[in-house]
């Protein structure tokens, strides 16, 4: 910036002589001058030694919290660590780092499993990103972050600003719980809090976009001689800009929509192939199609009419004041078949039913109550009487995307997408229960009708192309899905052999998902070799966690040589089940204790050598 005397307390011929000489003045020396003329300020008129003044400006430089407008603030380094287990984390805490980065600031991002604990001893501002996994469980890349810091090994953190961003999923009862854990302890270890924690639930572009903001704010006081970029400069959907995303989805049209089972199954998992001719973007193994679904038009009127409400009632569905009909934002735009205690509390304040203050105050009521039930039955056990449809609106929570793993490869089909989907049906409390997303394409989506979808990144799931890597694939039912897409692609790139799949589901005459695909790898060598459990098939059901303990010694031959693992599908009970399996394996072959074994499958979670896509 060049002085004058219109920016400047100087004269034409001062800012003249000024500027002529930091002209040719070296960085170093522009350094001295100014702990100089710091210290001359503090010190009056008296000359400083050169020594004294270059102290003193090292001291004026490292020093903060102090409204002394004179100070040079030295930037404070800043850490970003993220727990992802689907990639949503790992991307917000890429935004950040990129919003901070415009902002002049010197960033360094990492996974929690990367980050070297020994040097969070010399973080000074940290943000942290993480989402839950679970029943309130830290993500896999988060574990071992999770449990040090939790330890007695943790450095105490005086003199350490931070701020947590956590994501989940309201309707779990351990909402947001990883993020909790780590801002209480950060607090515990004489952390300072930055900017409050935020906890996001499934619809999280706003309140991260909010937290990232006020960051940049807190960041900037008045030591701070940086421009903060503006808001509207960078947000969470443009810093990593695609050109499709949730507030901006691709129209897709449905080239097939087939049921994979055979007649007489107790299953419907649907086969779906959409166009993505002008998408623009490609796609690998173990990335994601993020469906926006539309609720069931019958569970729509069912509860329009229980609130009797106008069904072309206008309402306003964002911040932006878009308005449309009260059937079409109970249809696309807000969740009505899933309550969560969050919402049943704020219900609460608008029913005339005054039980419902009671039962919310008894242990467990809540969590009983609304598993297995929707707003209709909400509002068919407690009665409103002065809610107005507006108001409902207000209080729902947006209708959360529907991720699905892709079932094909971009370079075999790159106009194409294929998922694989599994009709949920069921019944609870004398009604019939359907899955929102499921449904839909089993029911109501026929070739040639369009659904609004983008694609999203799992980087955290990612196979290798190497024909030497051995590869265990572990998918029962839709969770076949992803090596479906893998060994599609080894096809397109004729890499053979070092393939193992283990699949399971009730009956092999009717459930077999996919047999033709998998025998055909088999025949030409780019799947090495596929064992199955078909549990309903057998007096004693077998499921996929059997089979790998049935092929101990060779299990362990190929982890010993390198081999990763690839876990796909139910997570409550099916992961667990077999983690617990190859466990077992490794203690067995390997002679180890059970704490040792768990040791073993540790580091190879953090050489990326199992990996989980779970649900």
């Amino acid at each position: 910036m060049q002085l004058s005397v219109t920016n400047s307390p100087f004269s034409e011929e001062q800012a003249t002589q000024i500027n002529q000489l930091l002209s040719t003045l070296t960085p170093e020396q522009q350094v001295w001058l100014s702990g100089y003329l710091t210290a001359n300020q503090q010190l009056g008129t008296a000359v400083v030694a050169p020594e004294a003044a270059t102290a003193n400006a090292t001291t004026a430089s490292t020093s903060i919290g102090t409204n002394d407008t004179h100070e040079i603030t030295k930037p404070r380094a800043i850490t970003v660590l993220y727990g992802s287990e689907t990639g949503n984390a790992q991307s917000l805490a890429e935004v950040l780092d990129a919003r901070l980065t415009e902002n002049g600031y010197t960033v360094t991002l990492s996974s929690m499993d990367a980050f070297k604990t020994k040097d969070l001893k010399k973080v000074e501002d940290l943000f942290i990103v993480s989402a839950t996994h679970g029943e309130g469980d830290p993500p896999d890349n988060a574990i071992t972050f999770h449990e040090f810091i939790h330890s007695r090994k943790a450095p105490k953190l005086s003199g350490v600003r931070y701020s947590v961003l956590s994501l989940g999923d309201e309707s779990y009862e351990f909402f947001c719980q990883t993020g909790k854990d780590f801002d209480a302890r950060l607090k515990e270890l004489g952390g300072e809090s930055l900017v409050e924690r935020v906890d996001c639930d499934l619809d999280y572009d706003e309140p991260a976009d909010k937290w990232m903001n006020d960051i940049l704010h807190a960041l900037s006081g008045p030591q701070d001689n940086r421009d903060v970029v503006s808001e509207s400069h960078t947000s969470v959907q443009s810093t990593k800009e695609k050109k499709y995303s949730k507030s901006n989805p691709y129209e897709a049209e449905v080239l097939e929509n087939i049921n994979l089972n055979g007649q007489g199954s107790n299953k419907e998992v649907r086969h779906v192939e959409l166009l993505l001719d002008n998408y623009g973007e490609g796609f690998e193994p173990g990335d994601c199609l993020a469906i926006l679904p539309e609720n069931d038009p019958e569970i729509v009127t069912q509860l329009i009419e229980v609130l009797n409400f106008d069904a072309q009632a206008v309402v306003t569905v964002d911040t932006n004041g878009t308005e449309v009909t009260l059937e079409d934002a109970l249809t696309s735009h807000v969740e009505i078949t899933k309550l969560t205690k969050p919402l049943i509390q704020k219900l609460a304040e608008l029913v005339d039913d005054s039980t419902l203050s009671t039962k919310l105050a008894e242990d467990g009521w809540v969590q009983n109550y609304i598993e297995g039930r929707d707003l209709v039955d909400f509002f068919t056990d407690f009665a409103v009487t002065q809610l107005q449809p507006q108001t409902l609106v207000d209080v729902l929570r947006k209708l959360p995307a529907r991720e699905y793993s892709i079932a094909s490869s971009y370079k075999a089909n790159p106009d194409e997408v294929h998922l694989t989907v599994c009709a949920v049906r069921y019944e609870a409390h004398n009604r019939e229960r359907k899955g929102v997303c499921s449904i839909q394409f089993a029911e109501r989506v026929q070739p040639g009708d369009t659904v609004k979808m983008y694609l999203k990144k799992n980087p955290n799931f990612k196979f290798p192309f190497d024909e030497d890597k051995k590869v265990i694939m572990i998918g029962p039912g839709t969770g076949v899905a992803p090596f479906r897409s893998y060994l599609e692609e080894r096809e397109e790139l004729d890499l053979k052999g070092n393939t193992w799949l283990f699949f399971g589901e009730q009956h092999f005459t009717t459930d077999f998902l996919y047999q033709t695909d998998w025998q055909g790898w088999l025949d030409e060598g780019y799947l090495s070799k596929i064992d199955l459990a078909f549990s309903r098939d057998t007096d004693e059901k077998v499921y996929v966690q059997h089979r790998i303990e049935e092929n101990s010694a060779t299990f362990y031959q190929w982890l010993e040589e390198g081999a990763a693992i690839y876990v796909c599908g139910d997570e409550k009970y099916m992961a667990k089940d077999v983690h617990e399996a190859i466990r077992r394996v490794v203690e067995k072959e390997g002679h180890l204790s059970e704490a040792d074994a768990e040791t073993y499958l540790t580091q190879l979670k953090t050489e990326k050598r199992y990996q989980r896509d779970v649900y």
